[in-house]
C-alpha cells in the first residue's frame, strides 16, 4: 500500500463503527498553491511530490444545482446528496493535486469549498465547469457534463496527456434500516475501470481490515451502463459514499473527519492503481 503523504490517518473503532481520523503533522510540502475552489480555509493546497505529474482527472459530484439529489431530514435539518457529494470530491481533488495531478471539477459551487461543519446547508447555485448553470433535466444534465469532460479529455490528450480517468461520487439512498459500504460501479465495457474500481475496493476494504477488523466490510464492484460510465471518453469509476437515510452510514457523511478519512482512501487508491 503507497502511504498518503498528506495526512496519517488513525481509526478508533466505536460503538457506530465510524472512523475518527486523528491527523499527525504532514510531511514537508514542496511548494503550496492557491485553488479558491477549496474555500478559504483550505485554498493554500500542499504539493507533496510529483506522483501523479501528467495524469488527470475530472472529478464529478452527483447531481446539484436545481436537483440535490437524495435527501433525508435529520433533527429537523435536511442532509442533500450533493452537499456532501461535493465536498468528498473536493478533499480528493485537493488530494490528487497534492500529488502532482491535474485536477478538475467538473461539478462546482464557487462559494462551498470544503467545509468542516456537519450539516452542509444546502443551495443551488452549483455550475459545470465553464460557468454553465445546470438544467432541470437529468438526462441534459448528465449530458452536459460527459460532453465538458469528452472536450477536456481532447485538449489534454492533443497536449500529451495519455492518463486521464473520470472519478464519479454519489451517495445512496435506501430504506431507513439499509446500511451500505463504500462501493464501486464501472462501464462493463471497460477493463481499466474494472481495474480502477478494484484498486479503489481493495484499498477502502484493506483500511477497514486494518483499522476495524471487528467490523467487516460489504463494500461491491459491479458493472452498470449508467450515462457517466458509458458516455465519458476516459476511464470511469462511479462510487456510492453510503445510504443518507441510515443512521450509521450518517456518521461516514456527517462527521468532517470522516468525510477527509474517505477522500484519503480513494486518493490512496488512485496513487496504487497509477503508480
Amino acid at each position: 500500500m503507497k502511504k498518503f503523504s498528506a495526512m496519517a490517518i488513525v481509526v478508533a473503532f466505536l460503538c457506530f463503527s465510524f472512523i475518527r481520523e486523528i491527523p499527525s503533522e504532514p510531511s514537508k510540502a514542496l511548494r503550496y498553491v492557491n485553488y479558491s475552489i477549496f474555500g478559504k480555509d483550505y485554498a493554500r493546497t500542499p504539493i507533496f511530490d510529483t506522483e501523479l505529474k501528467g495524469h488527470v482527472y475530472y472529478i464529478v459530484s452527483g447531481h446539484g444545482g436545481p436537483d440535490p439529489g437524495a435527501m433525508h431530514k435529520k433533527d429537523g435539518k435536511w442532509l442533500c446528496e450533493d452537499e456532501y457529494a461535493y465536498d468528498v470530491s473536493l478533499r480528493l481533488a485537493r488530494n490528487l493535486i497534492g500529488h502532482g495531478a491535474k485536477v478538475y471539477m467538473i461539478t462546482r459551487d464557487e462559494n462551498d469549498g470544503i467545509r468542516d461543519e456537519q450539516f452542509l446547508l444546502p443551495d443551488k447555485d452549483e455550475t459545470v465547469w465553464g460557468g454553465a448553470h445546470m438544467p432541470l433535466n437529468q438526462k441534459a444534465r448528465l449530458k452536459q457534463r460527459s460532453e465538458a469532460i469528452n472536450k477536456l479529455y481532447f485538449e489534454n490528450r492533443n497536449k500529451g496527456y495519455t492518463h486521464q480517468k473520470t472519478i464519479i461520487t454519489h451517495v445512496d439512498s435506501r430504506y431507513h434500516q439499509k446500511k451500505i459500504d463504500v462501493f464501486f460501479y464501472h462501464n462493463p465495457q471497460s477493463s481499466s475501470g474494472h481495474a480502477l474500481a478494484n484498486t479503489l475496493y481493495r484499498t477502502v476494504k484493506n483500511q477497514y481490515e486494518k483499522h476495524q477488523n471487528d467490523r467487516g466490510y460489504e463494500g461491491v464492484v459491479e458493472s452498470r451502463n449508467l450515462w457517466m460510465l458509458r458516455e465519458t471518453i476516459p476511464t470511469a469509476v462511479y462510487i456510492e459514499l453510503g445510504n443518507i437515510s441510515n443512521p450509521f452510514d450518517q456518521k461516514r457523511l456527517l462527521i468532517p473527519n470522516n468525510r477527509q478519512a474517505i477522500a484519503n482512501w480513494l486518493a490512496q487508491g488512485v496513487l496504487q492503481g497509477d503508480k
